[in-house]
């Protein structure tokens, strides 16, 4: 026997509950699922779809229910705003009329139906709830039997969420903070390639900062615990930094590739017509939550086949529960077996167009070049190792998409949707880990052998354009004596990816683990404060601060206390709010500092120039050009241009001046009174191709503050135990202007000093 449609709980679902939401262009409330709050609950929905509409006065009911109630019933009814009871009423079907519920017999519903809804219940709205986003209000449905008028224990919970459809995951979000990172990492590309590095360095480190503060949010949403709809909505903002983004043919390939390689995709978004999705919400929201979800986990159990491949938990009555990485998946529209292999493209896609760009300007710097359109000095570091220069973006390409890749690759390993998944998984993982700890080990020895032979980190690690443009992304956003810190950054964005992977069923434990990292973060990051300058390490410590808030409101949100439900929905809010604040104040700052680096004349002035004295060793465009030229000009006039080599590896210094045989002859003798002509044009050449090393100036002494006394000595042939070998112009007592004019007079005359002897 069915239920008849004038039931009094589909009632109080879409009409009493309408006092807490909004609508959207035109007034709507709805409501997408209908949960059990009890174990052994009475009545049960597989599908429950409600559409108010207040213009109407009528609610729109698509419902496929279950009863197993028979007898006389009191309906105990209440209506929830952020866990606050607002209204709670009792309706006797006896005593309001209403047929075939007096008393009320077993049957199933599968029909659909309209209700009427009264003016009275419509004036009840508040004002707010037209206005507010993402309210977090449920209705709540106790059915309790009755005998002789005795009202007995309850024998059936329902509850129903319910949406105003207004909500703070909008894509105006999403595209505007993209587009803010995206175009100030480009910016300072293309401001590091006109010369100012001081200025690039600040732009990129802020856009970087920013983009992993944007990562973090997206964190907050993929883990395992219950979220409040604000906070749900406002992390959703996020995914696209973890390349969860939703393109249409993208996934049609996608489910095409997995069913071929053996898996089997997942087809939750099309069964939404039949079955209900309940995105889980606070665990103790309503008594019975508890257990509803602990019947879902155990059905996997019982239908260990389908189910676990598709890995979503399914409950006993029919519909489905989608929580931590899996919610994400839902909200965004992508199955959830697609989640991994999304994320991946979206990288890879990522990668391929950074590689192309670099490809393209250069090209293009070639092109304007020869038609006059741009100085030849111009971008000359860039086109004269533009390889190296790429090399260094896609470096920094992993080292931006590496908290994405390790969360998804390791929760892939979990999920086990294809065979060929899971070796992508495995091989991408591994590989963006040995390349950035391969990076790191080679940005350490350099800095290490730096100090050895010049007393300073900075000066190989700045001076060389080639290990400064290949592995200058890990340690030019921190000072030159904090290069280790990038050791420390991978480490924490590889233990927080693994807690969020591999700990999605344990809110309580991923919710503890962040608090300790992040606070971690901060007590480090405010000790050591390893940034470049003072107002980069306050741009940093302050994404860490807030890291570390929202890490405390994310253990808020499991509930471990017991807190009413208004303290978790006020703090959902509070977290909302600040981090929108917080995001705001910082995509400005990125603008406005953006917008004058490219439009001043001199980007660099507006920056002070770090006490590491980077800049001392820093070649700029100018410096690169002339020098260069410069020294090419002098060696093709004494004629040993061909032996001229532009480019020097400062890393590989001290082996060849350790290799005897890396010695050319006639070099060995220079500094003899009795060197000849062609042993002092040997001394040239070697020094030639030196010219760009010994152009820059020894760092200031850190004790007086002034340069050294010694200008004609090079820094490294002072007294610093370095082995490096002196300067062929240094030679004896003999100053570098007096060797030049002993070679002028030699090729002037052909002849030999005689030896100096007593007079």
């Amino acid at each position: 026997m069915r239920l008849p449609t004038t039931s009094p709980i589909l009632f109080f679902l879409s009409s009493l509950a309408t006092i807490v939401l909004p609508a959207s262009a035109e007034d709507v409330l709805r409501s997408s699922s209908l949960a059990a709050c009890q174990e052994n609950s009475g009545f049960t929905a597989s599908l429950f779809d409600v559409v108010f509409t207040p213009n109407n006065l009528s609610a729109s009911v698509n419902m496929v229910a279950t009863s197993s109630i028979e007898g006389y019933v009191i309906f105990d009814i209440s209506i929830l705003a952020y866990g606050y009871q607002i209204i709670r009423t009792t309706l006797n079907p006896c005593t309001s009329n209403l047929a075939g519920l007096c008393p009320m017999t077993s049957g199933k519903l599968s029909n659909p139906f309209n209700l009427p809804v009264t003016e009275d219940a419509i004036r009840q709205i508040p004002g707010i709830a037209y206005t507010f986003p993402d309210l977090d209000a449920t209705v709540r449905v106790y059915i309790n039997k009755t005998e002789n008028g005795v009202i007995g224990p309850s024998i059936a919970c329902v509850e129903a969420d319910i949406s105003n459809g207004k909500t703070v995951d909008l894509v105006g979000v999403k595209w505007a903070s993209a587009a803010v990172a995206i175009v100030a990492i480009f910016s300072s590309a293309v401001v590091s390639g006109l010369g100012f590095t001081n200025a690039a360095s600040h732009v990129a480190s802020n856009a970087i900062s920013l983009f992993g503060y944007f990562q973090a949010q997206a964190m907050i949403g993929l883990c395992g615990v219950p979220l409040p709809p604000a906070v749900k909505s406002w992390t959703q903002d996020f995914q696209w930094s973890m390349g969860i983004i939703n393109v249409g043919f993208i996934q049609t390939i996608l489910t095409w590739y997995q069913r071929s390689t053996g898996g089997e995709a997942s087809t939750l978004l099309d069964t939404l017509q039949q079955v209900s999705v309940q995105v889980e919400k606070v665990k103790r929201s309503l008594p019975g939550v508890d257990s509803a979800v602990g019947l879902a986990r155990r059905s996997v159990g019982r239908h260990a086949g389908r189910l676990a491949k598709r890995a979503v938990a399914q409950t006993s009555y029919g519909s489905y529960i989608v929580y931590g990485i899996q919610r994400v998946a839902f909200r965004a529209g992508i199955e959830s077996t697609n989640l991994f292999l999304t994320g991946l493209t979206f990288f890879y896609i990522f990668m391929v167009f950074a590689a192309i760009a670099v490809a393209l300007f250069k090209g293009f710097c070639e092109f304007a070049v020869k038609t006059k359109l741009m100085r030849s000095d111009a971008f000359f570091e860039f086109r004269a190792g533009w390889l190296t220069v790429l090399k260094g973006v896609l470096y920094r390409m992993l080292l931006i998409g590496f908290p994405q890749m390790t969360i998804l690759c390791l929760w892939e390993l979990t999920q086990n949707d294809s065979a060929a998944a899971m070796v992508l998984a495995v091989f991408f993982f591994l590989g963006i880990l040995a390349t950035l700890s391969y990076a790191a080990y080679r940005v350490i020895r350099l800095a290490r052998r730096s100090v050895s032979l010049h007393r300073n980190p900075a000066y190989i690690l700045f001076s060389d354009p080639q290990a400064l443009n290949k592995w200058g992304f890990l340690y030019v956003q921190f000072r030159a004596s904090a290069y280790y810190f990038i050791v420390p950054v991978l480490v924490y964005t590889l233990v927080k990816g693994m807690f969020i992977a591999f700990a999605q069923s344990a809110g309580t434990v991923q919710a503890v683990a962040l608090i300790i990292i992040e606070a971690a973060a901060l007590i480090a990051s405010t000790v050591l404060r390893p940034w470049m300058d003072k107002s980069t390490n306050s741009f940093n410590i302050a994404i860490c601060a807030m890291n570390f808030i929202n890490a405390i409101f994310l253990f808020i949100f499991t509930d471990v206390f017991g807190l009413p439900r208004l303290v978790i929905g006020v703090v959902g809010v509070v977290l909302w709010i600040a981090n929108a604040a917080f995001s705001l104040i910082f995509l400005l700052m990125l603008i406005i500092t953006t917008g004058i680096v490219l439009f001043h004349n001199n980007p660099d002035t507006r920056y002070q120039f770090m006490n590491d004295d980077r800049t001392s060793f820093m070649k700029s465009q100018t410096h690169v050009g002339t020098t260069t030229e410069l020294d090419a000009l002098g060696a093709t006039a004494r004629g040993d241009g061909k032996l001229f080599k532009p480019s020097v590896d400062l890393e590989d210094d001290d082996s060849a001046v350790s290799n005897p045989a890396n010695i050319r002859p006639g070099t060995a003798n220079s500094g003899h009174p009795h060197s000849n002509g062609n042993s002092v044009r040997g001394s040239i050449r070697d020094s030639a191709r030196n010219s760009v090393r010994s152009s820059f100036r020894a760092p200031i002494d850190p004790i007086s503050g002034t340069y050294p006394p010694e200008p004609q000595q090079h820094l490294r042939s002072r007294q610093s135990g370095s082995t490096r070998a002196p300067s062929p112009f240094a030679a004896s007592s003999t100053s570098n202007l007096s060797g030049h004019q002993s070679h002028q007079s030699a090729g002037n005359h052909a002849v030999s000093r005689p030896p100096a002897g007593p007079r």
